[in-house]
């Protein structure tokens, strides 16, 4: 599939000691969401680092949405709206301080929309709280929240279902489809995750990174067309490992995930084929790319 790109880089490098972010070309589909997964320590946060203007210490070129603009432009940081997994807030600060200094902040941003999403999300808007005493998924709640007050044509979320609970990740999810809906195409969103099984059902477009590399990435649906779900009989799983990408073997039978490329290698066995779920793919991705390290 053709699309635009709303973020574009090439030839990012960030070394560490004992770990390098290495990334030839980045591409972010326009119009989407798209999940960052990985494991921790694979270099999602360093990543959207660099992306967000959080960290310029690095080597690279980094644009965005018309290919021209660098994150240093005051006006793309106007139509970014980013969360991290520290909160961003003096400690200190009320809610209703967040929501005075976020409209001296940006010009983009709706008291009435952050005032109503505070209700949705149950954060103690009118409770004198500070924002140390905040629990972590009542934190994440309030910084999305500011995100989503915001008129952007991207957002930048790092880890934002972690501290969530399922029924606020799944509202998450909701808020996600309805901000891309209501772009009709011009809005974006990228998202980390470790755990890609709760956000799934908004994932279109996926990018696994392992050890500072993206090792797979593509629209989810065709993810879901190159990789399959293999089943068999115990007997056959000697011979069926020397063609899955991963295999789990039992006294009953075997399963694993194989390139749909491969399947006439495992012509004459009595198995069963499935469809994948992007959580399975991401595991055995980046449980074949840990392996080789």
């Amino acid at each position: 599939m053709n699309t635009d790109s709303v973020i574009k880089a090439a030839n990012l490098k960030k070394k560490f000691k004992g770990f390098e972010l290495s990334i030839p070309e980045l591409e972010i589909p326009k119009g989407f969401a798209t999940a960052l997964i990985g494991e921790n320590g694979a270099g999602k946060t360093t990543l959207l680092n660099l992306l967000t203007g959080i960290r310029l210490d690095f080597k690279g070129e980094i644009s965005y949405f018309d290919n021209r603009e660098k994150i240093s432009a005051g006006k793309v940081q106007e139509r970014i709206g980013y969360t991290g997994p520290n909160s961003f807030f003096l400690p200190n600060w009320t809610v209703s301080q967040v929501e005075e200094i976020s409209e001296l902040l940006f010009e983009n941003f709706h008291k009435d929309r952050f005032e109503k999403l505070c209700e949705e999300l149950s954060i103690p808007f009118k409770v004198t709280k500070n924002v140390k005493d905040l629990s972590d998924g009542n934190r994440m709640k309030l910084m999305l929240a500011t995100a989503f007050a915001r008129d952007t044509e991207l957002l930048i979320l790092d880890e934002p279902a972690s501290p969530l609970d399922p029924l606020m990740r799944d509202k998450l999810c909701d808020m996600i489809r309805e901000y891309l809906d209501q772009g009709n195409g011009s809005r974006s969103v990228f998202f980390s995750t470790h755990n890609i099984a709760d956000m799934e059902n908004v994932t279109d477009y996926a990018i696994i990174l392992e050890h500072g590399n993206i090792v797979e990435q593509g629209f989810v649906e065709e993810l879901k067309e190159k990789y399959v779900v293999v089943k068999g009989e115990a007997e056959d799983a000697g011979a069926a490992g020397k063609v899955l990408f991963t295999i789990h073997k039992g006294s009953y039978g075997f399963e694993g995930i194989c390139l749909s490329e491969k399947l006439d290698q495992l012509a004459g066995m009595d198995v069963s084929v499935e469809t994948p779920t992007l959580s399975q793919i991401s595991v055995a991705v980046m449980k074949v790319h840990t392996s080789l390290q």
